[in-house]
């Protein structure tokens, strides 16, 4: 459930704005039942933005993602290819993958 704030009539110090701020916003009018009708959504009225919000985070998903996997090695396989560079895992993935297994 949603706390809904108090209503602020007065300025109050420590809450991110000065008492410039406080005074340039102070006089804005009450929203009435007219301009809640004339309201647009806000994916309406900023497409764009509403879009990158959605959009989302982090990597863009894959058609087909890679699998996590728990694989037993014998320790001399392990150490061949870690041997190899960081990359070993993209390289045992490499010649699993040209096996066709």
């Amino acid at each position: 459930m949603t706390k809904i704030p108090k209503r602020q009539s007065e300025f109050v110090e420590g809450r991110g704005y000065g008492i410039e701020d406080w005074n340039d916003v102070s006089d804005n009018p009450e929203f009435s039942a007219d301009d809640l009708k004339k309201a647009k959504p806000f994916a309406e009225a900023f497409p764009e933005l509403a879009e990158n919000i959605r959009r989302g985070r982090g990597r863009p998903r894959v058609d087909s993602p890679k699998q996590a996997v728990t694989l037993r090695l014998s320790p001399d396989t392990l150490a061949k290819f870690k041997a190899g560079g960081r990359d070993w895992r993209a390289r045992m993935s490499e010649i699993l993958d040209k096996a066709n297994v």
